[in-house]
């Protein structure tokens, strides 16, 4: 759950308040869980709902710019450590729209199945698999644009 929230919202304050947020939620409404899905997927979903609404208080187009540096940037700082490597994809995965990010962060980075995805997010399957494909193409512009700036220096 925890790389749920930080993969929707970043390794930040707000990640940290969902997580609680979310565990406070479960708390209270323990009495109603009737344990129909499994408790992972539960607390997932209650994360992704909280991740999005969260996403929604900040400025919906604004694009992240961690001190002026673009993921471009990011990347050609220094390739050769997975830190930096995981802070580049953290930015593109920033970069997507949140509906786009909560179906790749799921499905991709949880590794739960199309239909968990699908049942977690309220959306038909064809739209997870729609969301993920467009999601991909999206990402693989990103990475082929970080690699053309780092082929020209």
């Amino acid at each position: 759950m925890a790389r749920t929230v930080v993969g929707m919202l970043g390794n930040t304050a707000d990640a940290e308040d969902v997580g609680q947020e979310t565990f406070i939620r479960f708390y209270h409404a323990m009495k109603q869980y009737k344990g129909e899905a499994a408790l992972g997927t539960y607390l997932t979903r209650v994360a992704i709902n909280l991740s999005l609404n969260a996403l929604k208080k900040r400025n919906k187009h604004r694009w992240l710019d961690f001190d002026n540096k673009t993921a471009w940037q990011m990347a050609d700082d220094d390739q050769s450590t997975r830190k930096d490597e995981k802070e580049v994809i953290e930015t593109a995965l920033k970069q997507l729209e949140p509906d786009f990010r909560s179906v790749v962060v799921i499905r991709l980075i949880q590794g739960y199945s199309t239909k968990e995805t699908a049942d977690m997010l309220g959306i038909p399957i064809g739209t997870v698999l729609s969301r993920l494909s467009r999601a991909q193409q999206k990402l693989k512009e990103m990475f082929n644009l970080t690699t053309h700036t780092h082929g020209q220096r």
